[in-house]
């Protein structure tokens, strides 16, 4: 009975601090938040581009969410200011969506 309480402790232990929970206030349930994450002092620019990365139980994830691949995406060569959405359900399933907004 202790080692089955121990493992399942361990188990979820894992999956609530895996990225399919989030980072920075998730909600335990729950979680859709944006978050300003770069400003810099260029425009902010009429240009937008986003990238997406998705998650399944903190086990698997898929796509790429970075920066780069926001500007590229977008056509943004000066980069105004980052933003991040998160979206997730029980760490069971997430996703990352990076905006990039610039000229």
């Amino acid at each position: 009975m202790k080692k089955s309480l121990l493992a399942t402790s361990a188990v979820l232990a894992a999956l609530l601090s895996g990225c399919a929970a989030g980072e920075y206030a998730p909600g335990l349930v729950f979680t859709d938040r944006a978050r300003p994450i770069q400003a810099t002092d260029n425009k902010l620019g009429s240009k937008q581009g986003k990238a997406q990365c998705e998650n399944i139980l903190g086990l698997v994830a898929i796509g790429d969410a970075s920066i780069n691949k926001a500007a590229a995406n977008g056509g943004v060569r000066e980069i105004g200011a980052v933003d991040v959405h998160q979206w997730s359900v029980l760490g069971v399933y997430a996703k990352t969506n990076t905006i990039v907004t610039g000229e």
